[in-house]
């Protein structure tokens, strides 16, 4: 978590699907990749690219379960980093 930089972490957030999946993933619990839990209307490689630029950035981590994949929001250790930060980007 130390080498996650607020920049990257910004840019990641910025775009308007990945905000509204950060916000999804507020609650801290690890949500399913399957396209159709997201409410976006995105096609399912452009969604897998957010996924993977939020894992980039530090945002998430990707919890595989057998042949299941899930994402959660890594809440705890973001609030400990910057403390704050999550709040704000939930804030309307």
């Amino acid at each position: 978590m130390g080498e996650i930089q607020l920049v990257d972490v910004l840019r990641a957030a910025a775009d308007p699907a990945r905000l509204a999946i950060i916000r999804v993933l507020a609650d801290g619990e690890p949500h399913a990749k399957t396209a159709d839990l997201w409410g976006l209307d995105i096609q399912k490689s452009t969604l897998s690219h957010h996924f993977k630029t939020l894992r980039e950035a530090g945002l998430t981590r990707t919890i595989v379960t057998g042949r299941t994949h899930s994402i959660q929001l890594r809440r705890v250790e973001l609030d400990d980093r910057f403390p704050g930060l999550i709040d704000a980007l939930l804030t309307d």
